[in-house]
């Protein structure tokens, strides 16, 4: 294993959410495992030794809680967060005194996470995490996007971008020629994936589309019923 590669065991049996958490890891950086559930996660806990788990509470077969107890057992270092929509202070408490490090209530943002990932790697893993890309200046075909400006410019000319439109431009080059997965952009930066945010976030594919019309060798490609790819 790389030192800059640090092994990430995911166990969820949500399907698309683990594809989307797995997805999102990997353009950062982490190698991913992955599991469906927590007997299968425990012997993949148990044959590849990760730097730190990310876990669903719920499982079939063998819960969070419980796995936890059991890899704890031979492991009291591997940092352990839990994904969960339980949120009552007695499940916290017991994620806690299962041997969790942290806890994270769904749904959430995939920013907040890899944070938190980032965290737990520095405090206990004992591993360096991937260092975050630089976002300052993105070069996307002709155009030199600056998130932290909110611009994009080509020949000279410079498109002032709203916030949302430069976050929404920015999710897209983080997945470059990949899919970006329309619900956690919505539950991101709309707080809501509702039909009427949908919509909206659509309006703002329009608008980035036509700002980038310029250079015929990037399109930002409607997947349907799972999100856009921006292709450069």
């Amino acid at each position: 294993m790389s030192p800059s590669q640090p092994v990430i065991l995911l166990i969820e049996d949500e399907w698309q959410l683990a594809q989307i958490v797995k997805d999102s890891l990997e353009t950062r950086g982490f190698k991913m495992i992955c599991a469906a559930d927590g007997v299968e996660g425990l012997r993949l806990f148990r044959q590849h030794k990760p730097d730190a788990i990310v876990m669903d509470v719920m499982m079939p077969n063998l819960d969070g809680f419980s796995l936890t107890t059991e890899i704890r057992k031979t492991d009291k270092q591997v940092p352990i967060i839990f994904l969960t929509a339980k949120s009552q202070t007695a499940d916290v408490v017991k994620g806690f005194e299962s041997g969790g490090n942290d806890y994270l209530k769904k749904p959430f943002s995939m920013d907040e996470l890899i944070v938190r990932i980032r965290s737990l790697l520095a405090r206990f893993g004992g591993h360096a995490a991937p260092p975050p890309p630089s976002e300052d200046e993105i070069l996307i075909g002709q155009f030199l996007f600056q998130p932290y400006k909110q611009t994009l410019t080509r020949n000279g000319y410079t498109e002032y971008l709203s916030h949302r439109e430069s976050e929404v431009l920015l999710r897209l080059c983080r997945h470059r020629n990949q899919v970006m997965e329309r619900r956690p952009v919505l539950l991101d930066l709309w707080g809501d994936d509702n039909f009427f945010n949908a919509r909206s976030m659509d309006v703002f594919i329009t608008k980035l589309r036509r700002y980038l019309k310029d250079d015929p060798k990037i399109q930002i490609v409607n997947i349907r019923g799972v999100g856009y790819k921006l292709i450069s």
